[in-house]
């Protein structure tokens, strides 16, 4: 038998980003990577707040830039006292 049926050969696991990695989704909004459900990926706001599901082709990493704004916000968040 060749395997010609075998879905283990379709599927290409994902290449999933490490829990916490700062990613960009299509409407510029900065999220923690939290994991992956359906095909979907879930990202958090850095500040806190609900996750939201993105498509993984329309996310990208986050510039550095991008990332010092974001840990900057989460620094201000956490002296100000918020709920992260």
């Amino acid at each position: 038998m060749s395997g010609d049926n075998d879905p283990t050969q379709w599927l290409e696991p994902p290449n999933l980003p490490a829990p916490g990695a700062l990613l960009v989704d299509a409407h510029d909004r900065i999220g923690e990577f939290r994991g992956e459900w359906c095909g979907l990926w879930s990202l958090r706001p850095v500040t806190g707040g609900t996750e939201w599901t993105v498509n993984p082709a329309d996310v990208r990493p986050a510039s550095p830039q991008q990332r010092l704004r974001a840990e900057n916000s989460r620094a201000n968040a956490r002296s100000r006292g918020e709920r992260l």
